[in-house]
Order: C-alpha cells, then sequence, then structure tokens
C-alpha cells in the first residue's frame, strides 16, 4: 500500500508519482535476478538520470531539479522500497556531488556538475582507507606536490560504484594533522588508478564496492576542490546529507519488510483465523508500524532543518540512528512473521534483513552517530 506522504506541493506530488511509477514497472520486476547476479543495472541508472532523478536536491542552473532535501529524500525512501542496492547508490551518487557544488570553482561546476546532476557522468565517495573508516583524521593515502598538479599514492576502501563511476571524490593527505587533507575530484581513466575485485557481501550485490589503489597517479591541481588543507572540512559537510540519504533508504527498507508482512499475515490461516487475527501477531505489526513512522518522523525533521538553513548536525546523527536501527529491526521481525518461509530466499524479507544490516554500518557506524549526539548534548 503506497503510503501517504505528506508533500509541499503538485509538484512533488507528481515527482513521488513518477518515482513510484518508474521504480514499480523498471525496478521491481527486476532486482531479484539483478541481485542474484551480482549484476549492475547501467541501463536503469541512465534511466533515472534522464528523468531527473539523479540530481534533485541541486538548483535547476546547474541541471538539479531544484527541491527541498525533505522531497528529495522521499523519492529516497521509495526507490529503497523497490531496491536497496540502486537507492544507495543514488546517495552516494547525490553526496559526490556535494563537495563539487560546494567547493568547487565556477570553471569546475560548469566543467563536470551538470553532466553529475542528468546523469551522464556517475559520481563515487573515496573517504574510507583500510585502515581508516570512522577516524577519518588517520587518512594514509597521500598526494605530494608535482609539476602542475599532484602525484597520488595510497589505498581507498569500500567505494560503492568503485571501477563503474566516472569520478571519485578522493581525500588525500597533503600535510600533517586535521588541516593536511585535502579533496581531489579523480576520473577513472587516471593512470596509476587500479580497483580491486568486489566485495563479496552480505547484501546490496547489484552495486560493487571496491577498493582503489594509487601508484603514483598524476593528479592535475585543476582537480583539487577547495583550498588544501581545505579536506576534513569538505568530508565531513558533505556526511551529514549522506547521513540522511541512508536514513530514507533504510526507512524504505523498513516499510517494505512491513508491508511484505501485513500482506501475508492476511494470506496465512493458523488456528481457523488469518494470523493477523491475532492478537500477539497484531502487537508484533503495530509495533513495526510506529517503528516505521518514527525513522520517517526523524529523517523529515532533520530534511527541514537543512533546508532552512539551520544546524542539523544532531538531527542528521539522530535520523541516521533511529532509522537504521528501526530497519534492522523491522526486517528481522518481518522475516519471524513469515516463519520458516522468511528464512528462504522465495520470498523478499530475507533480502531485506541482510541489505539492513549494513545500513547500521556505513556513513559512519550508529556508534559514532551515537558518539555526534553525546557531544552535542555535552556543549
Amino acid at each position: 500500500m503506497p503510503v501517504d506522504r505528506l508533500l509541499p506541493n503538485d509538484e512533488a506530488r507528481d515527482l513521488i508519482a513518477l518515482v513510484r511509477d518508474i521504480a514499480d514497472k523498471r525496478m521491481a520486476p527486476i532486482v531479484d535476478q539483478h541481485e542474484k547476479d551480482r549484476r549492475y543495472p547501467d541501463g536503469l541508472f541512465a534511466e533515472l538520470g534522464e528523468a531527473g532523478l539523479l540530481g534533485l536536491p541541486y538548483p535547476t542552473e546547474w541541471d538539479g531539479g531544484g527541491q527541498p532535501y525533505e522531497v528529495y529524500l522521499q523519492v529516497l525512501e521509495e526507490l529503497g522500497a523497490r531496491w536497496a542496492a540502486v537507492a544507495v547508490a543514488v546517495s552516494v551518487h547525490g553526496l559526490a556531488c556535494h563537495p563539487l557544488f560546494n567547493f568547487g570553482t565556477d570553471e569546475q561546476k560548469q566543467q563536470w556538475l551538470p553532466d553529475l546532476l542528468n546523469g551522464k557522468l556517475i559520481g563515487a565517495y573515496s573517504l574510507s582507507e583500510p585502515q581508516a573508516g570512522s577516524d577519518a583524521a588517520a587518512l594514509a593515502c597521500r598526494a605530494v606536490p608535482a609539476d602542475g598538479g599532484y602525484s597520488m599514492t595510497g589505498a581507498k576502501a569500500w567505494i560503492t560504484h568503485g571501477g563503474i563511476a566516472d569520478v571519485y571524490n578522493v581525500f588525500a593527505r597533503t600535510g600533517e594533522g586535521s588541516k593536511g587533507v585535502s579533496c581531489f575530484f579523480v576520473a577513472r581513466d587516471t593512470d596509476g588508478l587500479t580497483f580491486g575485485k568486489p566485495e563479496d557481501k552480505m547484501g546490496l550485490h547489484a552495486v560493487p564496492t571496491t577498493g582503489a589503489t594509487y601508484d603514483d597517479a598524476f593528479i592535475d591541481e585543476g582537480r583539487r576542490l577547495g583550498a588544501e588543507g581545505q579536506g576534513l572540512q569538505i568530508a565531513f559537510s558533505a556526511l551529514d546529507s549522506g547521513r540522511l540519504g541512508i536514513a530514507a533508504v533504510a526507512t524504505g527498507l523498513a516499510q517494505a519488510a512491513l508491508d511484505a508482512a501485513v500482506d501475508y499475515a492476511q494470506e496465512r490461516a493458523a488456528f481457523g483465523r488469518k494470523i493477523i487475527d491475532h492478537q500477539g501477531l497484531s502487537f508484533v505489526l503495530a509495533d513495526m508500524a510506529a517503528a516505521v513512522d518514527s525513522a520517517r518522523a526523524t529523517y523529515l525533521d532533520a530534511a527541514r532543518r537543512r533546508d532552512a538553513g539551520i544546524d542539523y548536525t544532531r538531527a542528521a546523527a539522530t535520523a541516521k540512528l533511529v532509522a537504521t536501527d528501526a530497519a534492522m529491526k523491522v526486517t528481522t521481525d518481518a522475516v519471524q512473521v513469515f516463519g520458516g518461509y522468511g528464512y528462504t530466499r522465495d520470498f523478499p524479507v530475507e533480502r531485506y534483513m541482510r541489505e539492513a544490516k549494513i545500513t547500521q554500518i556505513f556513513e559512519g557506524t550508529n556508534q559514532i552517530q551515537r558518539l555526534v549526539i553525546g557531544r552535542s548534548l555535552a556543549r
């Protein structure tokens, strides 16, 4: 059953209708096979770009959609309810546009931003390293000055779209300490850049996650975004938005699991009546519904703060924490509702549960979100 959404205007309602149409006709019929085959849906991603769904929160003057973040996140939720891997990929692509839009020069934006926002270029975000995930200040990848640019050496990890994306926001050391990290906009075909084999993940199989190695790779000076040493500021400013994207995707996953569980409970009979009419099971479904509604409310609150220009760092951390924990609980409960059938691949709830787990880990683990919230309380 479609979510009854409170949307700001008719344009937003039309946009949600368009997303649902694409998701139901183009995503839902192929998701199971693509996930089993671990096959990237490149044609679908191009279609999402042509429909204007990859640059929704960015200004129309740059080929974006000009939509408020609260609308963009509800689009991600709709996508996440049909195919979490694609929704995560869309969110990461949007995250990859953030440094260029907010810190790039006009010349850099004119060169790359329109093609990113209309889907002609696919972007990826490359902050984590094998020994530096949540502790971004521990980055070891280095970019040392070279004639007209930088020579980059080091390794990156956990790159969504790795090897498929056309461009990568890469954060590397140009000095020491927290002020010694810079951001670079690196092309996939850069000499000296190689990608590892895709990780054998628990879920999100259709979109590859890889590492990358830089071996004396030359990066032109014109591909540095922002000032030298501004990298961590850029990275952290983008992560608040990225956390909201993951919160929305997680809410979509939880909604899909709830819908599947309700449908099954209305069909399955035990002890002479449908199992949804047994109070014990109806209470489980009620708790699932409350968790989904709470997740949606927290991410929308954070999005509206962002749209209003109010600080939303704590709200983003709260949304990510609440929504992803809810997704893990709701998808696990959905498997329980299905009983033994939930443990088979004949029904999608086992996939939802596997996919929900990563939402508690990437874009900052939920322990990191608690640190962010706790520190805000101590100020």
